[in-house]
């Protein structure tokens, strides 16, 4: 592997260069987890690495800087030094991970929001098993929202991929590991979505801006303005899932709108009205209730007299039932005498406890189960075999022919005469004899030769 350069290196070419920050503490580096990246750039790309804070003479020459999930917070002077590479024709890609901005401490929105894209603090799990075991491996099946990006995919998947079938069901079934959705809106185009058998379902997690695009206002096109794309998943492109799925052809199709080539068009029906679902917060029910709060419920007003907020025939004692109960003793027939208590029997559902005289026994285990086998047959010769088989047939009798029937099927196959016999032949006593005859013949011609 060639070793990565350091960005003070001179003769830098603009068109084929590409810096990878990792001044933020970002968890994956071109030498850490991007190996396999750097190995396909290193042929066409001159990869370098920035481990000092984001500045001019850093990013002059510079024709695409990567921000691999920065965990930092950015300066206002790096911002601004950023905005300057756009303007300037530079391109950016960002790519962060689940939790968004709060899980990764950074501040990486301020300037997203300023082209139409911020990073949710969510993360996008798959809802039923599917080829990945980890429910936040998400395999996204139908998350292409362009059909452009389909289109492209679909060219560069018959052209340069031939994976077993893997994208027979979409032309870009990519995985979506430790991932966040996005919120997009004008002047950006999100282009692809958590798909539908995930949660949140249908959400953007990619979304490209372009200075160029005809819905901007043209006191605000810039011919010369730098393109972005922002991906909500720093995992899709490590070395362990690069090469799963079409995640390859997903950065090959990245790259090349970062590039502005010409064959990257985007579908403008689909880029207008993309089919997205709407992002609905749910309250945080644990954290709310730990925090009760006194009902806001409008009260009736209270009366000036108090007592009338009480109801006494809810709990009062009264005899007016006494005359009826005595009556009722009458006309049941029953003998009118105070109650008696009854004094309750206690059965024990086990008997008490008793010292044990003699220490328990135990079943002791079965003997294990061995097979049994003749170890005299298993281990005796040929001629052995052959004298056991003529012992058990002995020919006597005109009733003894099956005897000399099987006597001769199993010579043949003690000898292994069976098994050279042709396909499709019997193996019977006639066709065992007639194999017999033929080699004895053809022994006695070689002999008299």
């Amino acid at each position: 592997m060639a070793p990565i350069m350091d960005i003070s290196a001179d003769n830098k070419d603009k068109q084929l260069t590409i810096i990878f920050n990792a001044s933020k503490n970002e968890p994956f580096k071109v030498t850490d987890g991007y190996k396999i990246l750097q190995r396909k750039l290193k042929g066409n790309w001159k990869v370098l690495v920035n481990r000092e804070a984001v500045g001019p003479e850093v990013l002059t020459g510079c024709s695409i800087l990567v921000l691999p999930g920065p965990r930092d917070m950015f300066s206002e002077d790096e911002f601004i030094n950023i905005k300057q590479f756009l303007d300037s024709g530079g391109n950016l890609m960002v790519l962060i991970g689940e939790g968004g901005e709060k899980g990764f401490h950074t501040n990486i929105n301020f300037l997203l929001e300023e082209f139409g894209i911020s990073i949710n603090n969510d993360s996008v799990i798959r809802t039923h098993y599917y080829k990945y075991f980890h429910p936040k491996e998400c395999l996204v099946l139908n998350g292409v929202l362009n059909k452009g990006i389909e289109s492209l995919a679909g060219k560069l998947n018959h052209s340069s991929i031939t994976n077993e079938g893997s994208y027979a069901k979409s032309s870009l079934p990519f995985i979506f590991p430790f991932g966040a959705t996005l919120n997009v809106a004008r002047p950006a185009v999100a282009v692809l979505s958590s798909g539908s058998a995930a949660y949140p379902a249908n959400r953007p997690v990619c979304a490209l801006y372009n200075p160029q695009d005809s819905r901007l206002e043209d006191a605000k096109k810039s011919k010369n303005g730098g393109r972005i794309v922002v991906l909500g998943s720093v995992h899709v492109f490590a070395d362990a899932y690069l090469e799963k799925e079409a995640n390859r052809i997903l950065w090959d199709i990245l790259l090349k709108f970062l590039l502005g080539d010409p064959g990257f068009e985007l579908n403008k029906v689909d880029a207008e009205d993309p089919e997205v679902s709407d992002y609905h917060d749910v309250p945080d029910t644990a954290k709310l209730a730990e925090r009760l709060r006194v009902c806001l419920q409008e009260l009736d007003e209270i009366p000036a007299d108090y007592t009338k907020l009480f109801d006494p025939k809810l709990f009062s004692i009264s005899s007016d039932l006494v005359p009826e109960v005595l009556e009722a003793y009458s006309q049941l027939r029953v003998k009118y005498e105070p109650l008696q208590l009854i004094k309750p029997q206690f059965e024990n559902p086990l008997p008490a406890l008793q010292t044990a005289v003699f220490p328990p026994s135990f079943r002791e285990l079965p003997n294990p189960q061995l097979e049994l086998y003749d170890l005299d047959d298993a281990f005796s010769s040929e001629a052995s075999h052959l004298a056991q088989l003529a012992n058990k047939c002995i020919l006597g009798s005109q009733e003894d022919e099956n005897d000399l029937e099987y006597f001769i099927r199993e010579c043949g196959n003690i000898l292994h005469i069976t098994t050279q016999l042709e396909a499709g032949v019997p193996r019977d006593a006639s066709h065992i004899l007639h194999h017999v005859a033929v080699h004895i013949s053809e022994f006695k011609k070689l002999n008299a030769s």
